[in-house]
């Protein structure tokens, strides 16, 4: 019976967040709408692509893939409203779809960009120096 019940909570309760991958179109009209960007990349990366105009910037893995999820969750925490969607971005999307999947289990709704700066620049799009 308590089998039943939890399989029955597990289906009626919805997970925590929702987790949408976003073209660069979408992107553009969630900018558009003030949804925050969290670049998640290095110091170095900003520096050689740049980045969305107004994005907030925030490493997450260090150039030896080191991490502390607490500690950035923390941080992020103070920058923006998490209780509120946000886009993750990074290179190429692959960083960010595995933030985003942890991250979709703390906040509401997490968008990624799929194909990350490189796809953004790529498709025409500006960005801005650090």
């Amino acid at each position: 019976m308590l089998v039943l019940v939890l399989l029955l909570i597990s289906i009626v309760v919805p997970a925590k967040a929702e987790v949408i991958n976003i073209d660069n179109q979408t992107l553009l009209e969630l900018l558009d709408e003030g949804v925050p960007v969290i670049d998640v990349r290095r110091a170095d990366e900003w520096q050689s692509t740049g980045i969305v105009e107004g994005s907030t910037l925030l490493t997450f893995f260090d150039s030896a893939g080191n991490y502390n999820a607490k500690q950035w969750l923390q941080t992020l925490s103070g920058q923006v409203d998490t209780s509120k969607p946000l886009v993750l971005i990074c290179m190429v999307g692959g960083r960010t779809s595995m933030i985003s999947k942890w991250l979709g289990r703390q906040l509401d709704t997490v968008y990624n960009v799929e194909n990350g700066i490189a796809g953004w620049i790529t498709a025409g799009n500006k960005t801005v120096a650090p």
